[in-house]
């Protein structure tokens, strides 16, 4: 199973994707990806946050689109043609031929890719600067990047050395000058020297953002700060991450929200929501918030006033003033007063990122801008 942001392989136990860090939900679809990638958006520095980690599975997978955002600076995108992968420019350009047998996103420079059944990394002018080696590779963040290597995770350097040896269970990307890694059954976090700068103590837990991370104990959510001090005693049953310095949280099967010091500030009042394909970051994104009343799915503002209507049947967050929103069975894309602006025509479709959308078209993948045109037709 394989997370539908990200591409990283899930385990039947997840309660995050180990890749992205967002929510994993019951009846997702098994995607077969050979590399998929996306910057999380969970805090901002999610979603493309979702986007924080690129996961790409160094198996040999049946041939599916990488649903990345593209990628810093000079906006590389991967895609895949006659089984090998390449990058284009926003206008459709080959900027790296297809040559690989997987690709991820570029991130600080770098971007993961498979050649074989190992993966290694390649600089923007196509370039392999650190050789295929690795069973799994994600993208680069505050320096390091979490790799895999016969059962256990590790980072490296942008030097393809070890900075922390191979030795988790999990070890998600970096984040606030923290990771979360997983010993035994149990969570805690490390510096980036790889010393615990909080014991393996919790069920689960989330990276930081905005300084706080939400932790799992005793069957509760709650808070702690990067000392791994509780800030907010756990008692939800559910939490996510702070994002524009308020926070979802579940309490007796409603949706509400919380700020830094834990006082509900929107009363928990909506049904729980889930984004496209059962994955959802439940965060606050230009202002605005996913929810659901009853089937349908709305956003409200900071005041949990609600400013569009629950009216469709999926929904996502806005990214760069527009959001993926589903109508019956096709996805298109509403502006921030929830007119319809890309007329609802895909079969699948995900946030904008430097301007260009990923979207399904009858089993094949491309890449729209934000007038709904077409700068990579559709190919599988």
């Amino acid at each position: 199973m394989f997370c539908p942001k990200c591409g990283r392989k899930l385990d039947p136990e997840d309660v995050f994707c180990p890749g992205c860090g967002m929510k994993v939900r019951e009846g997702f679809p098994e995607f077969q990806a050979e590399g998929i990638s996306r910057k999380r958006r969970s805090s901002k520095a999610w979603v493309w946050a979702i986007l924080s980690l690129v996961v790409i599975c160094g198996l040999a997978l049946g041939g599916y689109f990488l649903w990345g955002k593209g990628s810093e600076g000079s906006s590389l995108y991967p895609v895949k043609v006659n089984g090998q992968w390449g990058y284009i420019d926003k206008t459709g350009k080959f900027l790296i031929n297809p040559q690989f047998d997987g690709a991820g996103d570029f991130s600080e420079g770098l971007a993961p890719v498979r050649v074989g059944g190992k993966w290694g990394y390649i600089d923007k002018t196509g370039k392999i600067v650190i050789e295929p080696q690795f069973d799994e590779a994600y993208n680069f963040h505050e320096g390091l990047a979490s790799v895999k290597v016969g059962d256990k995770y590790g980072y490296i350097d942008k030097t393809g050395k070890f900075a922390i040896n191979p030795q988790f269970g999990y070890a998600y990307n970096f984040s606030e000058g923290l990771a979360s890694v997983k010993v035994g059954d149990k969570y805690g976090y490390i510096d980036k020297t790889g010393k615990f700068a909080i014991n393996p103590q919790f069920g689960y837990a989330y990276n930081f953002s905005e300084g706080l991370a939400s932790v799992i104990m005793g069957g509760k959510w709650g808070y702690i700060d990067k000392t791994g001090k509780i800030v907010i005693n756990p008692q939800f049953d559910d939490a996510y991450n702070f994002s524009e310095g308020l926070a979802r949280v579940k309490v007796g099967g409603k949706d509400g929200f919380i700020d830094k010091t834990g006082k509900i500030v929107i009363n928990p009042q909506f049904d729980e929501a889930e984004g496209l394909s059962g994955i959802f970051s439940g965060i606050f994104s230009e202002g605005l918030a996913l929810v659901k009343v009853g089937d349908k799915y709305g956003y409200i503002d900071k005041t949990g006033k609600i400013v569009i209507n629950p009216q469709f049947d999926g929904a996502g967050e806005f990214s760069e003033g527009l959001a993926w929103v589903q109508v019956g069975d096709k996805y298109g894309y509403i502006d921030k007063t929830g007119k319809i602006v890309i007329n609802p025509q895909f079969d699948w479709a995900w946030e904008f990122s430097e301007g260009l959308a990923p979207v399904q078209v009858g089993g094949k993948y491309g890449y729209i801008d934000q007038t709904g045109r077409y700068v990579w037709e559709p190919t599988n």
